[in-house]
């Protein structure tokens, strides 16, 4: 595994791989979940970058930037022992210019959901993605449907701008007891880590209930809203939404759906969500 800090090394190492290239952005803290990611990417291509980059734009000013995990030296061997081909650890100097002044916008898909609660949170990632493209130049990229609308976003983005980049969604690797793993994980003191398995303990329940007939977006919110409240130990609800899988736009009926949830446990934010379907 090759590991290069700067923009013209990473450019130098990529030109050296042959055949198609599979990409992996993460922001670090890795666990079973990012190496997943990096699996996908290696069954659809020989060769594999991966990116550490701790992306301050995507943060909001009461956010955790400061004190989200960096564990660098941990990570390096992960990546390795998963056969990543180029490990892209760049600074932020490297990324961002002096005074930029461009962003990338995906209207509509980021007014809801994570985007409603987290302004300019979507305008970060879509940004960071792009100059990411654009530096790695991968043939696919590889991302978790945890964040179900990250990879919706994403997804558009890349087909606005006429990117040359597969999207792939991969499935959201889970803890024995259903929690979905996430790098916040790790902030959870133990009363919290006991809590958190009700988000998809509330999220399957809706499930069963979508899949005996349930149709009403209320209902199906409050069942999810109902398993959360009985787990006390102070998880609360930024917001629990029964949307339309394509346009996440509330549900209206139909045979699909999906719930998405972003819930805090203390001041740790974690997301998740489920797609429904008909029995």
């Amino acid at each position: 595994m090759i590991i290069v800090n700067s923009i013209p090394k990473l450019r130098e190492a990529r030109k050296a791989l042959k055949g198609d290239t599979g990409f992996v952005p993460t922001m670090g803290a890795l666990h079973e979940g990012h190496l997943s990611l990096m699996k996908s990417a290696k069954e659809h291509a020989p060769n594999l970058i991966v990116s550490i980059f701790v992306n301050p734009t995507q943060f909001g000013p009461d956010e955790d930037l400061d004190t989200y995990p960096r564990y660098t030296e941990g990570d390096t061997k992960k990546c390795e022992s998963a056969g990543c081909d180029i490990l892209f650890l760049p600074n932020v100097s490297d990324i961002y210019v002096p005074d930029a002044k461009t962003e990338v916008h995906v209207s509509e898909l980021t007014n809801r959901l994570c985007g409603a609660s987290r302004p300019g949170h979507f305008n970060g990632v879509t940004t960071i993605v792009t100059k990411l493209f654009n530096i790695v130049q991968p043939d696919l990229a590889v991302f978790g449907k945890k964040d179900y609308q990250q990879l919706a976003v994403i997804r558009k983005m890349v087909l606005d701008l006429n990117i040359p980049v597969e999207i792939i969604g991969a499935p959201t690797i889970r803890e024995n007891d259903g929690l979905a793993k996430s790098s916040r994980n790790l902030k959870l003191n133990a009363q919290m880590r006991q809590s958190a398995p009700a988000l998809r303990q509330g999220l399957l329940k809706a499930q069963a209930a979508f899949q005996n007939g349930q149709r009403s977006k209320e209902e199906l919110e409050r069942i999810v809203a109902e398993v959360i409240d009985d787990a006390k130990a102070g998880l609360r609800s930024d917001y629990i939404s029964c949307v339309d899988p394509k346009s996440l736009e509330a549900y209206e009926g139909g045979e699909e759906a999906l719930i998405a949830i972003a819930i805090f446990a203390g001041d740790v934010r974690l997301i998740d969500n489920i797609e429904l379907h008909k029995a």
